[in-house]
């Protein structure tokens, strides 16, 4: 592996941890600020997007290593593919009839400290009537579709990551 293709590589994962710490702050600012409560589908894809920022950082500091390199592209991508199946979901929810939107069920500081853990689990993958509603837009597209084009680009970022070594590189040339 050469100068440049660690530098890109690198350059690489900084664009993704930078690019989740910078939609996470927004989505800070969004609930604090703008005051909008993210649902049980915002919540998920937060998470989603913590994993890759944690993965971003450990492969940023394992350039030089093929198979944590390869480690932590393939934890990246399964993170947005998780994401992109999440927030996939709430923009099929967000364009259903009304007539069709499953109903608001209780906030999720209810079911946290009235339901197992694995039912809360369960309203965070599925969502409700609240991840339905739409209260926030720019250039005509939801918070929840902004976050699919995210997420769908940070997977094709991680897939560029895991399949940019050449065959018979080892890490021994490293």
């Amino acid at each position: 592996m050469n100068l440049t293709s660690v530098y890109s590589r690198r350059l690489m994962w900084l664009g993704c941890l930078c690019s989740v710490i910078g939609l996470m702050s927004y989505a800070i600012y969004a609930e604090k600020v703008l005051y909008l409560d993210p649902c049980p589908l915002c919540i998920t894809q937060r998470m989603f997007y913590v994993g890759i920022g944690l993965f971003a950082l450990f492969g940023l500091f394992s350039a030089r290593t093929q198979w944590a390199q390869r480690l932590f592209a393939t934890l990246l991508s399964l993170c947005a593919v998780g994401g992109i199946v999440t927030a996939g979901r709430q923009v099929w929810l967000q364009h259903l009839p009304p007539e069709l939107v499953p109903q608001c069920g209780p906030g999720l500081q209810y079911w946290l400290e009235n339901e197992p853990w694995l039912n809360t689990l369960s309203l965070l993958f599925k969502g409700d009537g609240n991840c339905a509603e739409v209260h926030w837009r720019f250039m005509t597209l939801s918070i929840a579709e902004w976050s699919l084009l995210w997420f769908i680009g940070l997977l094709l970022v991680g897939l560029v990551l895991l399949f940019s070594y050449k065959a018979g590189v080892s890490d021994a040339r490293s």
